[in-house]
């Protein structure tokens, strides 16, 4: 996310939903300046050749391509709430939406269009700072994921981070509504939603996290 404050009626409102010819201009930024840090927080867990995966706020749906390319047989899932970002995203993986490997709806992360204990894995990419409620979204992602199903959140800012990008969208948040949380909020946000083994990943040079936890049970985790 390149981080302003004032295009086309307010930058932030588009990166949080897109829509029209701009919201279409962002998606595709999006995917190619994210690719590498999407890369950098999926290299922290293992995909499975048989999971269900659900990408939440899956915007341009590029994330969705690289964990559909990840294994030949898993079966990856998108949501979004703009419609211009899951009809971007349908587009983007129309070749595997074709084949039946993905499918992408429009949907609330507060509330979710699928059954209890659907998916091994869930990714949240530059995203979860934009939920309108973080831990009623992260509650309703535990309630997707099967027993020992992991979720990963992975984002190029956060609160303390020693980035310009970071220290820019601390100091215009109740602006944009963005809710930038520390390493230490991180844990606590999947600990006190039900997550067990949580991990919280820094690349302090590049202002990246990722954290990661485990619905407890047994099943066959991610």
């Amino acid at each position: 996310m390149k981080f302003a404050v004032n295009i086309g009626g307010g930058s932030e409102s588009q990166c949080k939903q897109p829509r029209g010819w701009i919201g279409r201009f962002i998606l595709r930024r999006m995917n190619a300046s994210h690719s590498n840090l999407t890369d950098w927080g999926l290299n922290h867990i293992s995909i499975n050749a048989h999971n269900v995966i659900l990408d939440v706020g899956c915007g341009g749906g590029k994330t969705i391509s690289k964990l559909a390319a990840s294994s030949a047989k898993a079966k990856v899932y998108g949501i979004d709430y703009s419609e211009t970002s899951v009809a971007f995203s349908r587009k983007t993986n129309a070749r595997r939406i074709h084949e039946g490997r993905v499918e992408i709806h429009q949907g609330s992360v507060s509330e979710m269009p699928f059954p209890d204990a659907m998916f091994d894995l869930a990714t949240a990419v530059e995203t979860h700072f934009w939920w309108p409620d973080l831990p009623l979204g992260m509650r309703e992602i535990l309630r997707v994921l099967q027993p020992g199903g992991t979720v990963i959140l992975i984002a190029e800012i956060y609160k303390g981070a020693n980035t310009n990008m970071a220290r820019l969208a601390e100091q215009y948040s109740d602006r944009t509504g963005m809710t930038l949380l520390s390493v230490d909020e991180h844990r606590a946000l999947l600990t006190s939603a039900g997550y067990c083994d949580v991990r919280v990943i820094e690349e302090k040079a590049k202002g990246w996290i990722c954290a990661m936890g485990k619905k407890p049970g047994s099943g066959k985790s991610s």
